[in-house]
């Protein structure tokens, strides 16, 4: 009984933040209309009012996120031509990424960076992890393939330390930025302001909630090692 507990209560720490993260952005995604302008109109006028009008807005079909190396703020469809809550203040958010890379702020920086060594490294991680078994088999020698599994292991953990080193990046850009922006240009209407705390929240936790989910392939695989 103990055991159900424990298994339950990880389960909803892996799976909670993501399962809210979502629950939040789905809720104020209505009504659709609820602001004048699309949420790539409203990214399009923060940039310029920083100065940044060499940042563009694009479409993307891969989630919201600021590309610091292309210099550009990208959009879902649904947020990058939507007028709800869940569009005007993620584009805020991710606005405020860019505003991060136009003041030189380090920990956007590092955090660039480390996704530029360690992404690549859970890649191959997971090509570890699938020839490990084989290893084993080929050299006749289980030690190889189990040390190939923690090797991958390990490799693939680096995913999981790159989220987890992007809170306080995402934090920033959700509190320090983003808020001050809409509160400041007076975008939000009166009675929104408290939902948007919640959005950004949830736009800060998007990757947090990633790094929890990839722990579960981590832990897949730690359990393969040990039987």
């Amino acid at each position: 009984m103990i055991w159900i507990i424990v298994a339950l209560v990880i389960l909803a720490l892996v799976f909670g933040p993501g399962l809210w993260v979502r629950h939040v952005l789905r809720k104020y995604s209505k009504p659709e209309n609820r602001y004048p302008g699309t949420g790539a109109e409203l990214a399009r006028q923060l940039l310029d009012r920083h100065a940044l009008n060499a940042v563009t807005v694009e479409i993307s079909e891969s989630g919201d996120h600021y590309d610091p190396d292309a210099r550009a703020v990208r959009l879902s469809p649904d947020n990058f031509h939507g007028r709800s809550l869940t569009a005007i203040t993620v584009a805020a958010h991710e606005v405020g990424h860019a505003v991060q890379d136009g003041e030189g702020y380090l920990p956007l920086k590092l955090r660039t960076r480390l996704v530029k060594v360690l992404m690549p490294m859970e890649r191959v991680g997971a090509g570890v992890l699938m020839l490990a078994p084989f290893a084993g088999v080929l050299t006749r020698v289980p030690a190889v393939g189990a040390l190939m599994l923690l090797s991958g292991i390990l490799l693939m953990f680096s995913s999981t330390v790159v989220h987890a080193l992007t809170l306080p990046t995402e934090l920033d850009a959700s509190f320090s930025r983003a808020l001050p922006m809409l509160d400041r240009h007076r975008i939000l209407k009166s009675p929104d302001r408290p939902h948007a705390r919640r959005l950004l929240t949830a736009a800060a936790l998007t990757y947090v909630s990633a790094s929890l989910l990839s722990l579960l392939n981590i832990a897949r695989w730690w359990a393969i090692l040990r039987r």
